[in-house]
C-alpha cells in the first residue's frame, strides 16, 4: 500500500514490461474472437513526467526518455505498437504523459474485448475509475491483486493476458510469484500470463525461476533486461518477465529488441539479456 509507482514511471523496467505487453496485445488483436485483459497492479492508469513524483527521482530519462532515437528498423517495426499507443494516451492527455499498463491495454481494447483493472491503493483506484468507468469494455475493482488473480479467472472468454507485477515491498515476494503463477495457470491453461520482476537478489530470483520450470505445465520465456551489473542484490540492476503461453514468434522478437534495449539503456557501460525457454518444451 506504501508503493506509487509516479515516482517510477517510465522507467527502463517500464519499457521493457510495456514493449513486451505491447507485443502481447498485437497477438491478440491478430484473430476475431474477443479477449481478457486482468491487469492485477494496476496503479494510476496515466502518469505525468513532469510531476512532482517523476521529476523527483528522474528514473523516466533513462527509460522511456532514452527511446526518442529510432532503432534499426526491424527493431522499430515490433516497438510499433508500443509507441503507437504512447502516442494515442498523449494526444489525449498532453505531451508528457506516460501510459501505465491499463492506459496501454485500453488502447488495444475493441468493441467485445474486456479490461479488468486492479488496485488495492483507494486513491489510485478512485483515480482509475474516473478515468475508465464510462467506457463499458473497462472494469476496476479495488481489490488486492493477488486475490483478484485468483478470483477473476478463468474468465468468460477463451483467449485473454493476465499481467502480474506487484511492488515487491514485502519479503518473498518472488517465490510467492512463482507459486501464483503456477496455480494460476493451472485454473486458466489458456491464458497468456505476463509476471514481472525486478532483478535485484540474483540467487533467489534463479531458485525462483528453476522451481517454476519444473512446475510449469505449460510452455514459458523468462525475458531479462540488465542496465548494470547484477552484483549488488540492494540495488535495482535490470527487471523480467515470465511469459506463460508467450505467442508465436515471441521469443524470436525478444532476440532481436532485447539486444537492442541492453545496449540504449545501459548504464556504466553494462546492458545484458536472456532469453531462456521455461516449461515442458525447454
Amino acid at each position: 500500500m506504501n508503493y506509487r509507482h509516479a515516482f517510477h514511471a517510465g522507467n527502463h523496467a517500464d519499457v521493457l514490461k510495456h514493449l513486451v505487453l505491447a507485443r502481447v496485445l498485437d497477438h491478440l488483436r491478430r484473430k476475431d474472437k474477443p479477449f481478457r485483459a486482468l491487469d492485477a497492479f494496476a496503479g494510476l492508469g496515466v502518469y505525468d513526467l513532469d510531476a512532482d513524483e517523476a521529476a523527483r527521482t528522474g528514473e523516466w530519462r533513462d527509460g522511456w526518455g532514452r527511446m526518442d532515437e529510432p532503432f534499426a528498423e526491424p527493431v522499430e517495426a515490433l516497438l510499433a505498437p508500443y509507441r503507437a499507443a504512447v502516442a494515442a494516451v498523449r494526444a489525449r492527455h498532453g505531451a508528457t504523459a506516460y501510459p501505465g499498463s491499463p492506459a496501454l491495454i485500453r488502447e488495444a481494447l475493441r468493441p467485445g474485448d474486456k479490461g479488468v483493472f486492479v488496485e488495492l491503493h483507494p486513491l489510485d483506484a478512485a483515480t482509475l475509475r474516473g478515468r475508465y468507468e464510462r467506457d463499458s469494455r473497462t472494469k476496476v475493482l479495488t481489490l488486492d491483486g493477488w486475490t483478484a488473480v485468483n478470483a477473476q479467472i478463468p474468465p468468460p472468454e477463451r483467449r485473454g493476458l493476465v499481467l502480474i507485477d506487484p511492488p515487491y515491498e514485502v519479503p518473498g515476494e518472488i517465490e510467492r510469484l512463482g507459486a501464483h503463477l503456477v496455480r494460476a495457470v493451472a485454473k486458466w491453461p489458456t491464458g497468456i500470463f505476463l509476471a514481472w520482476y525486478p532483478v535485484k537478489d540474483a540467487a533467489a530470483l534463479d531458485r525462483m525461476v528453476r522451481d517454476l520450470d519444473g512446475a510449469l505445465a505449460r510452455p514459458a520465456l523468462r525475458l531479462d533486461l540488465l542496465i548494470d551489473r547484477p552484483d549488488d542484490p540492494k540495488r535495482l540492476t535490470g527487471s523480467g518477465l515470465i511469459v506463460v503461453n508467450p505467442p508465436w514468434r515471441l521469443a524470436e522478437e525478444a532476440t532481436l529488441f532485447l539486444p537492442a534495449l541492453a545496449e540504449r539503456l545501459a548504464r556504466h557501460d553494462f546492458g545484458g539479456f536472456r532469453c531462456d525457454p521455461l516449461g515442458p518444451s525447454a
